[in-house]
């Protein structure tokens, strides 16, 4: 059972940057697939960002793209999210998860392994 610990976050202004790792304690590259998820208060659990067994295949939602990227660490058991345009609209817990499937699913129920979340706030 593969344990995922997040860190990263914090509180930056609008329009700044962090970059979210998590840390797994087992090779994760060509294992299990990656996700990144979030919460805001009052809200469900959302899909972020999701990468490949392999690395080589990369999914976000529509509210991120083109804004947050994720990848994999040399070390085959980090990933990392790079967050940059940060709005308020980021702020929430954010969640890595990992999955044996293919691909880069989308929905929480195709990840068996989560982190215990990290706490993004973005002030206007």
């Amino acid at each position: 059972q593969v344990q995922l610990v997040e860190s990263g976050g914090g509180l930056v202004q609008a329009g700044g940057s962090l970059r979210l790792s998590c840390a797994a304690s087992e090779r994760t590259y060509s294992r299990y697939a990656m996700g990144w998820f979030r919460q805001a208060p009052g809200k469900e659990r959302e899909f972020a960002a999701a990468i490949s067994r392999s690395g080589t295949i990369t999914n976000y939602a529509d509210s991120v793209k083109g804004r947050f990227t994720i990848s994999r660490g040399n070390d085959k058991s980090t990933i990392y999210l790079q967050m940059n345009g940060l709005k308020p609209d980021d702020t929430a817990v954010y969640y890595c998860a990992a999955t044996r499937s293919f691909g880069v699913p989308t929905r929480q129920y195709d990840y068996d392994y989560w982190g215990q979340g990290t706490q993004v706030t973005v002030s206007s």
